[in-house]
């Protein structure tokens, strides 16, 4: 299952304005900000999504068509493990090896690559152990 996507913006703020509008029919509203300062990607982010699940990102840190981002929610820590040695076995570039992101939630455990064309992958576990 897709967990969330992410994509690269040339103006955070514009942006930001432009889908707070037209998603809020939706019910999807900003639920997490991020200053360049506090992201991983050292550029400013919005997640945007609904009871309390952000699964929409946008952010300033990449140029538009470089920026795309797309994670994978999995089960157990094994598979987020697995998926990155099986990525980077079949070419793709380390990008965050496996382990826990506090700073997205207590039990956000993953691993990030690039595939052949830069795109970054992720896998996701949500589980605590």
């Amino acid at each position: 299952m897709i967990d969330h996507i992410g994509l690269a913006v040339s103006d955070i703020a514009r942006s930001r304005a432009f889908y707070e509008a037209a998603l809020a029919p939706l019910g999807i509203a900003p639920l997490m900000t991020f200053g360049a300062d506090q992201s991983e990607s050292g550029g400013a982010t919005v997640g945007f999504g609904k009871s309390n699940d952000p699964f929409f990102w946008i952010g300033d840190n990449e140029r538009p068509w470089e920026g795309t981002h797309v994670a994978f929610r999995v089960e157990t820590r094994a598979e987020v493990d697995a998926f990155h040695r099986a990525a980077l076995d079949a070419g793709g570039q380390d990008n965050g090896a496996p382990g826990l992101r506090p700073k997205y939630g207590p039990n956000y455990s993953a691993a990030f690559v690039h595939d052949p064309d830069g795109i970054n992958v992720e896998a996701v576990c949500y589980a605590t152990e």
